[in-house]
């Protein structure tokens, strides 16, 4: 009995230094480092087709991460609990995958102050429409930034989350600038065949 409580108050401990909760922790989401900047959340596997986007892009600019699965409809207390546990365990924004009736992001700015950048996923029968519109049309007063449908809005998404975050990081914002100018040298260089 001694050591179970041991090991509870080493875990407790844990939790509290990392700035994470016990569900997180036992729910083997994959976390990019100890402490993410930003949230990677989307409803199902099959988002990840899309969402895993904007986590090359953070990869590629060494910003940390974490992502999981989250269902706004079938999950509701595990996405509250997510949002209003961000910020106090150190995200700095929530990128939020979800297609169809695409409320997860709209959801979680409802229920946190932090930036939420909204992504969505093509769908079956609308082909991503349905859900551009569930994100976009958020009533005023819980804004959530919308980007483009599918992999091209997953990628921006994670580009203006590294925009934000470079606001007070110099590095990154060099980093960003030489992404930005190594896409215009990409461009000045390409050239048409020849007619012939």
């Amino acid at each position: 009995m001694r050591k179970l409580r041991t090991y509870a108050f080493i875990l407790v401990y844990y939790c509290r230094f990392h700035q994470t909760s016990l569900i997180y922790l036992f729910e083997g989401h994959e976390v990019n480092h100890l402490q993410a900047d930003v949230g990677i959340v989307m409803g199902s596997s099959s988002d990840w087709n899309v969402m895993q986007h904007a986590a090359s892009i953070l990869r590629d600019f060494d910003v940390s991460y974490e992502n999981l699965i989250i269902s706004a409809h079938r999950t509701p207390d595990k996405m509250f609990d997510y949002a209003q546990t961000a910020y106090a365990r150190g995200l700095k924004c929530i990128i939020a995958g979800a297609g169809g009736a695409a409320h997860l992001p709209g959801m979680l700015a409802a229920k946190t102050t932090l930036p939420v950048l909204g992504v969505p996923v093509t769908s079956r029968h609308l082909q991503g429409i349905d859900s551009l519109l569930s994100i976009v049309q958020m009533p005023k007063g819980i804004p959530v930034a919308t980007f483009a449908i599918g992999e091209a809005g997953a990628a921006n998404a994670a580009l203006f989350a590294i925009a934000l975050l470079s606001i007070e990081d110099r590095l990154l914002a060099q980093r960003l600038d030489q992404f930005r100018q190594d896409q215009a040298d990409s461009v000045a260089a390409m050239t048409l065949p020849q007619e012939t």
